[in-house]
């Protein structure tokens, strides 16, 4: 039996390696050590955690640890064949690869897609009836951007929500009818369609814009006001496949 100093002496040796280059090569795989390491290996005075070892037979060819070991490995179907036999399996295994035709399969694990619909009737311009007879596009987009809670999307007209919200992006909207104040929602105000923050100050409901260039919107007594949703994701239209609106 082989020692661990002696498998890899006689493997340095083989490929013609000082330890000095073979310690490079280890640090190449993010261990820092020098050839002072590799010296006390191969006297067997110290020895290589196992991550390092198996690391060191990666690179230095050693495919069989058990035959690196023991001598012979009696499970190895290239048990007993000499080097010239071993180099002609290796040559049919490498026809075998070249050829195609004996490739594993592995099954690729697509996305999970939802089908989710998105109003085509800008907030911020449109009619609040807009999610009864607006138009809209169904489209099929990886779940992991939606958010769980995103009944719909509507698409954002304008820059009265910047910096968070841009002309163009879509915002994923829970369909609810009653928000919290400081809340973002889709708002129906006689009949426009908003996307606005709900606020409110003394005892009156404003609108109010993140873009300071706004100024609130107060919701009047004689206001209709309806609420489709509360706002809780976005996305870049351009991140949606096959959409365009």
């Amino acid at each position: 039996m082989n020692s661990i100093g002696e498998i890899i002496a006689t493997n340095r040796k083989r490929l013609g390696w000082s330890q000095t280059e073979l310690a490079e090569r280890l640090q190449g795989e993010g261990f820092n050590l020098t050839n002072k390491a590799i010296s006390k290996w191969e006297k067997n005075d110290t020895e290589p955690s196992v991550t390092i070892f198996l690391t060191l037979c990666r690179i230095m060819g050693v495919t069989d640890i058990y035959e690196a070991y023991f001598g012979s490995n009696p499970d190895s179907l290239v048990n007993g064949l000499n080097t010239a036999g071993r180099e002609k399996v290796l040559d049919y295994i490498e026809l075998l690869h070249d050829s195609g035709k004996y490739k594993s399969h592995v099954c690729e694990i697509l996305p999970f897609t939802r089908s989710i619909d998105v109003y085509e009737t800008p907030v911020s311009a449109g009619t609040g009836n807009m999610f009864l007879d607006g138009s809209k596009a169904t489209v099929n987009i990886n779940s992991s951007v939606i958010p769980n809670e995103a009944s719909y999307g509507v698409i954002v007209s304008g820059d009265s929500m910047e910096p968070e919200f841009h002309s163009g992006e879509i915002a994923w909207v829970s369909q609810q009818d009653t928000l919290c104040d400081g809340e973002t929602g889709i708002f129906g105000l006689n009949n426009e369609a908003y996307i606005k923050k709900l606020k409110r100050y003394t005892d009156r409901l404003y609108l109010v814009s993140l873009n300071s260039k706004y100024s609130p919107i107060e919701i009047k007594e004689s206001d209709r006001l309806d609420v489709f949703g509360k706002v809780v994701g976005k996305i870049n239209s351009n991140d949606v496949p096959d959409y365009q609106f």
